[in-house]
């Protein structure tokens, strides 16, 4: 066991340093950052272990790279880049706090957005939050820019998180399936935020954007309720370990959805990256939500109760 202060500095030992002498990351009392050109970004999300991930199936250090990718996958979907993040963790004593801030520190690195200060703090449960600044030098994509006649596309399969860890609570896989890049259990352990897609989609002319973290059907009703349009889908494209159910309604696979006119040059934006998918259009009755002419239920997604 460690003190608190003692466990910063070796936190803070681990962590990337800023490049300009002028920042001032961990070790203050707040952060001191240049800001950004364009427009600012916010974002925060909370994991939770035991509500957001079963310890049982997922590593600790998973859940911090989860963790950050929840946050980050906000600021993609709005076409923006990260930039900074503020990690706050709550946890039993005893708690492979080093072992957590492993997965954070690989997620910030991956996705360019250093940690640059946050918090700990003892409480019952391991609770992991994650603030992140982005930015965006043309303007954001929001939910409610959607007009009818847009092509609704997708940047992947969908469902695999949702996949891998109902293989993993059935024995179908084991864990160490985590090591392979396009496995379903990596999916649902290392979720990637599509932060080169969320620009392309921007600089093509995207009128709305989401990213899939409560499932397609949860998620495009957001984009059709805050554009007041409805959807017709005629393909949704399912991860081969997943099931149209999952990829419906699985939720965290952090693919993002979004609509575009169809002159949108999507070739031009997207060249050297993973193409999107269309998946359907738009339609004037914001109540027509449907799947190859069948109704869909209307869905809110994952909801906490309080």
């Amino acid at each position: 066991m460690q003190g608190e202060f003692d466990l910063i500095a070796t936190l803070a030992a681990t962590l990337a340093k800023p490049g300009d002498p002028d920042e001032e990351w961990i070790g203050d009392d707040s952060a001191i950052v240049r800001p950004p050109q364009g427009w600012m970004l916010l974002a925060a999300d909370t994991v939770v272990a035991g509500v957001h991930a079963d310890l049982a199936y997922t590593s600790v250090d998973d859940l911090g790279w989860k963790a950050m990718a929840a946050s980050v996958s906000d600021i993609a979907a709005m076409g923006g880049v990260p930039g900074h993040a503020l990690v706050a963790v709550t946890a039993p004593p005893g708690s492979d706090i080093r072992l957590l801030y492993s997965g954070i520190s690989a997620a910030a690195e991956e996705m360019s957005c250093p940690v640059v200060g946050g918090d700990l703090t003892n409480g019952p449960e391991l609770t992991v939050t994650v603030a992140v600044t982005g930015s965006c030098p043309g303007r954001p994509v929001r939910r409610s820019g959607a007009r009818p006649g847009d092509v609704i596309w997708v940047t992947g399969a969908l469902g695999a998180s949702a996949a891998g860890l109902r293989r993993l609570r059935s024995g179908e896989a084991r864990y160490d399936a985590v090591r392979e890049p396009a496995s379903a259990v990596r999916a649902h352990a290392r979720p990637t935020p599509r932060l080169l897609e969320g620009r392309a989609a921007r600089l093509a002319g995207a009128t709305a954007m989401i990213d899939v973290s409560d499932g397609l059907a949860a998620d495009l009703g957001h984009i059709a309720e805050r554009s007041g349009v409805g959807f017709k889908l005629e393909h949704v494209p399912v991860h081969p370990e997943a099931t149209l159910e999952e990829a419906m309604a699985g939720g965290e696979d952090f693919a993002l959805v979004f609509c575009a006119p169809p002159a949108a040059d999507l070739d031009g934006e997207f060249a050297g990256i993973n193409p999107p998918i269309m998946i359907g259009e738009c339609v004037p009755d914001p109540d027509h939500r449907s799947l190859d002419g069948e109704a869909l239920a209307v869905s809110s997604g994952w909801q906490h109760s309080f």
